[in-house]
């Protein structure tokens, strides 16, 4: 049995790793090395309810010091992880200090894609608790925010920023919003709504120059349009912090590949969250799921394997977006699916689509539909194949399609 776990990382997946050992009656050393000064905390609320200035910095805490305290949690925070050392299962920190587990965890996260010549002043981009004050202190009202891709967070920040005031340009290079996750059809949906809700979206657009001036900035897009701005906001992706890492012989592609145990290719070292890409039996292969939800779940199947046992992660994906006063919710994997069927009306942005692959249904999105969401997600998870004309009719109780399953 292992006697010390030491984790690389202080965010949603080491925070629920921690609880979950200590859950299980794991008595022995449990480290967290964190690079920011702050105790483990949410990061979704940072491009919603906390930049809009409805909740405080105490709510987003997920351990707090007395909590770490009362269950003997050391957080090293502050502190950069400079390489993982396989062979001794150690953490290598930048003032060169060295850190041993039994068992080594790599929840590094990962940080906002920077645009190349999108530098400046007014330039922000979304990842921390400091980015999000540097933001708020932006968004005022009658500020003229352009914001450069049209993904959750960017569409986050312009409901956040409409909310508080101010005027949004979105400018997204695909043509659609989110597109590349829903789809065609309900990227066109997406669309609608953000016009609807006071967004200028301009699709099939790419930044070609950015400027600064003593009164503001200069965004010039592909389309020809001079944008001017208080505050540019991009959200143009995240990339995976997988430095620590490399050269260690341990595998990265896209991310640090991981199996259904979040084990990496070197013995005794898991990777979860956001910088780990794992094997994904049903799809054939490996994916990285950039979620909250996704890294809490990781973190405990890590955690659980650490101690001996065989919990494998193999729960289709879901995350959550509040927009406008909307709850966008998506479960399941949208590509390679032939049929979408749609319950409710879309033109209201009362809806969940389904999306079929051969007739089996393999991810949902809905707009104000939670509960039905949440069906969705089990009959994904059994791989259920289901009559289409069922699924659209408003009349039928979703719940009753797992009795044809039984």
């Amino acid at each position: 049995m292992i006697q010390s776990v030491v984790v690389a990382g202080a965010g949603q997946t080491a925070a629920v790793a921690a609880r979950t050992l200590r859950r299980r009656g794991f008595d022995g050393r449990v480290t967290l090395v964190g690079a920011e000064h702050h105790a483990p905390y949410q990061r979704p609320p940072l491009s919603k309810e906390y930049l809009a200035g409805e909740q405080d910095r105490d709510e987003l805490c997920l351990l707090t010091p007395g909590w770490c305290a009362a269950n003997d949690v050391e957080l090293r925070l502050g502190a950069e992880v400079a390489a993982v050392r396989p062979a001794e299962r150690s953490l290598e920190l930048a003032d060169g200090s060295a850190l041993r587990g039994d068992a080594v965890l790599v929840a590094t996260g990962g940080r906002p894609r920077r645009l190349p010549g999108v530098e400046g002043d007014r330039v922000r981009y979304l990842r921390t608790i400091a980015d999000a004050d540097l933001l708020r202190a932006a968004l005022r009202p009658g500020a003229r925010v352009v914001v450069i891709g049209a993904g959750f967070i960017g569409c986050e920040v312009a409901s956040a920023a409409i909310g508080l005031g101010a005027r949004v340009t979105i400018v997204e290079r695909a043509a659609r919003p989110l597109g590349h996750v829903l789809g065609d059809p309900m990227g066109d949906v997406m669309a609608a709504f953000l016009r609807t809700n006071g967004v200028d979206l301009r699709t099939g657009e790419k930044v070609e120059r950015y400027a600064e001036t003593p009164s503001g900035a200069v965004v010039t897009t592909s389309g020809g349009a001079t944008l001017q701005a208080d505050v540019v906001v991009v959200g143009a992706g995240m990339v995976p912090n997988i430095e620590p890492v490399l050269g260690s012989g341990i595998e990265t592609a896209a991310g640090i590949p991981v199996d259904e145990y979040c084990r990496t290719s070197a013995a005794g070292v898991y990777a979860a969250g956001d910088v780990a890409c794992q094997w994904r039996p049903r799809l054939g292969r490996h994916v990285r799921a950039e979620h909250f939800d996704n890294a809490g779940a990781q973190g405990m199947a890590a955690a659980k394997n650490m101690l001996g046992g065989r919990s494998a992660h193999t729960a289709p994906p879901w995350f959550w977006s509040d927009q406008f006063g909307r709850d966008l919710q998506h479960a399941g994997f949208a590509d390679g699916t032939d049929r979408l069927v749609v319950r409710g009306r879309v033109e209201d942005f009362d809806f969940i689509a389904f999306y079929l692959a051969d007739g089996v249904l393999r991810a949902a999105f809905t707009v104000d539909r939670g509960a039905d969401l949440a069906v969705a997600r089990q009959l994904i998870a059994r791989d259920a194949v289901l009559d289409p004309d069922l699924l659209r009719d408003e009349d039928a109780d979703l719940a009753d399609l797992f009795d044809a399953l039984d």
